[in-house]
């Protein structure tokens, strides 16, 4: 079983057809990146998947529910994290976590807050008011809170946003390591393309609201003859000639 299927999607929003017939599946345990510039889709595909949109039409499974009729069932083992989408910023981060712990049925909520602070380096932050903390800050709670169910699927937007490089490159290992650990199924979404070809096994790329290209870091580089994928990025984003090795 696929642990997301998505068939023949669309979204519009009067006029504007901002998803076009998406049609793409992610095994569990898989990481699958979804890269495109701004407006081709991403966001509203997202918004979808966690049942914020209702699609125009298509279908969307998630874990073996069918998000039009049964999709409570699903979202209690998902989760998502963004660090465009405040948390409530006059509570403090202990309070932002316990409150989502107890919306997803967390047993033992206050040890797993503790546990998850301390993985994620941010203990000493725990009586702050989220509203005072910096950008990057924010971004670790925001992924703190996206785990604090343990879900089985995670939407991730942009995960290491406002993030120095170090703090980067920890937030991108201990993703490997969750996956690694608990066979979660990753969708990321980021325009961060060393971070894509790290932690993505598969990639699909998306242009005003279709899927246009897909495969793994890998196989697209070979196809676009480039040496990383930002130069793929802007091929497909510029509509520049594929350069394909004879």
């Amino acid at each position: 079983m696929h642990a997301i299927v998505v068939d023949r999607l669309c979204k519009s929003f009067g006029e504007i057809l901002a998803v076009n017939g998406l049609d793409f599946s992610v095994d569990p345990g898989e990481t699958v990146g979804l890269l495109g510039g701004n407006g081709a889709g991403k966001t509203t595909t997202i918004a979808m998947l966690l049942g914020l949109l209702i699609p125009t039409s298509g279908n969307i499974s998630i874990l073996g529910h069918d998000m039009a009729r049964a999709r409570f069932a699903a979202l209690a083992r998902m989760n998502f994290s963004s660090p465009y989408v405040a948390l409530p910023q006059k509570l403090t981060v202990a309070e932002n976590l316990r409150v989502y712990g107890h919306l997803y049925g967390v047993r033992g909520i206050e040890e797993r807050i503790a546990t998850i602070a301390e993985q994620l380096g941010f203990t000493a932050m725990l009586k702050r008011a989220t509203g005072e903390l910096s950008a990057g800050q924010k971004t670790r709670v925001a992924l703190a809170k996206a785990l604090i169910n343990r879900p089985d699927v995670l939407l991730l937007d942009e995960p290491t946003a406002s993030l120095d490089p170090d703090s980067g490159d920890f937030v991108r290992s201990w993703l490997e390591r969750y996956r690694a650990e608990s066979g979660c199924t990753i969708l990321l979404a980021s325009h961060n393309m060393l971070e894509v070809e790290r932690l993505c096994g598969r990639v699909l790329v998306m242009k005003h609201g279709r899927i246009v290209d897909h495969g793994s870091p890998a196989q697209l580089l070979a196809k676009y003859g480039r040496d990383d994928l930002e130069e793929v990025f802007l091929d497909i984003a510029r509509d520049r000639n594929r350069r394909i090795p004879a």
